[in-house]
């Protein structure tokens, strides 16, 4: 039975995933026809070489990065929910993040989320360089996270590990605490509760500092 007609979307979706699993040094023009099932001249007449291909891929990441949409009952709520998305994000696509990074898109890609955080942070009574610095906080906050993740999956095997470790260490007599670090770490809850003290402190303590002298309480002020 004949494949039905191939499209630029379908090509640049089973692109994105050999990348994904692969990384870009695997993405060969006839690699990528033979998981469509088509010729290398259909792939040219709908995305061009590979380089115009790679530049798709850039630009649809930066896209997929755009439909970040915030979820939650209050401001605080919404903001950890952006960075969670962020992270999961970041963390499903790291060789195509890291062509935007190569390609100078990084603060392009960063923006959406950075809107929405924006927001998030007015509705919580912030403005002007506080609001700013709670957007970038949160934003590092989730790259250098991930950045850790990444760098602990990638590392060799620790001998002595780190449950080794602290499993002889009294941790000053908290035996509890020896067994919680002596335990798998729980990524996500450890991001989710780190994030969450980030954004209490952040508007918690909000004054509305615009930065120009003039100050505006919010609801989250003390």
């Amino acid at each position: 039975m004949a494949r039905a007609a191939l499209t630029r979307e379908e090509v640049l979706e089973t692109a994105a995933a050999l990348v994904r699993q692969h990384g870009p040094d695997a993405l060969t023009m006839r690699r990528l026809a033979a998981e469509l099932g088509t010729a290398v001249t259909s792939i040219y007449w709908h995305v061009g070489n590979r380089e115009s291909l790679l530049d798709a891929l850039v630009e649809r990441t930066v896209d997929d990065l755009d439909t970040i949409r915030p979820r939650g009952a209050t401001p605080a709520d919404r903001m950890v929910s952006v960075a969670r998305a962020l992270r999961r994000a970041l963390r499903e696509r790291p060789h195509l993040v890291a062509m935007v990074h190569e390609r100078g898109l990084t603060e392009r890609m960063f923006l959406p989320a950075q809107r929405a955080l924006v927001h998030e942070a007015h509705a919580a009574g912030l403005r002007g360089a506080h609001a700013a610095r709670a957007v970038r906080a949160v934003q590092f906050q989730v790259v250098g996270f991930v950045l850790v993740e990444r760098n602990r999956e990638r590392a060799p095997a620790q001998s002595p590990a780190e449950e080794e470790l602290w499993r002889g260490e009294d941790a000053e007599a908290d035996d509890p605490l020896a067994r919680a670090l002596a335990a798998p770490i729980d990524t996500e809850r450890l991001f989710v509760d780190s994030v969450r003290a980030l954004v209490d402190g952040l508007l918690g303590g909000a004054s509305g500092d615009t930065g120009d002298g003039v100050v505006r309480r919010g609801p989250y002020s003390q």
